[in-house]
């Protein structure tokens, strides 16, 4: 009598297992593949929410840098640490005049387009963006 209800209480507790895993199976196969970047390349435009970066270069100095937080980008050349799936998705803006810093004060924490005119991976790890653009320009909306 007793290896009746073993069996009768064996096959509540399979339909149970299979009840439940079956959602969780297909809600791991519901998680969507990484798109494929699309390439950035000079004279593209990049856009982005803008945020003030603080570094300090070699000398000690505060340097003004500024991260644009964009869509995956792939660069080009397998070098550095741009090697990533999707490609970077944080870029970091190097100023090399006060005008150019001028330029970007006002959109801190806005919406930024600008036009990349060279642009390279990170070399570091210890960089905070992925990639780096060394010359660009404020692309403005008329």
């Amino acid at each position: 009598m007793t290896i009746r209800r073993f069996g009768k209480r064996r096959g509540l507790l399979l339909a149970m297992t299979v009840a439940l895993a079956a959602p969780a199976a297909f809600a791991q196969d519901a998680d969507p593949a990484p798109k494929a970047a699309k390439p950035i390349q000079a004279g593209d435009v990049l856009s982005g929410e803008l945020n003030a970066m603080r570094v300090r270069g070699k000398d000690g100095k505060r340097v003004a840098t500024y991260q644009i937080s964009s869509e995956p980008r792939r660069l080009p050349g397998p070098t550095g640490l741009c090697g990533l799936e999707t490609g970077p998705e944080t870029f970091q803006i190097v100023t090399s005049s006060d005008t150019q810093v001028a330029q970007l004060k006002n959109f801190v924490g806005k919406e930024v387009s600008v036009k990349v005119d060279e642009v390279a991976c990170s070399q570091e790890a210890g960089q905070m963006s992925d990639a780096v653009i060394t010359k660009w320009s404020v692309v403005t909306r008329h």
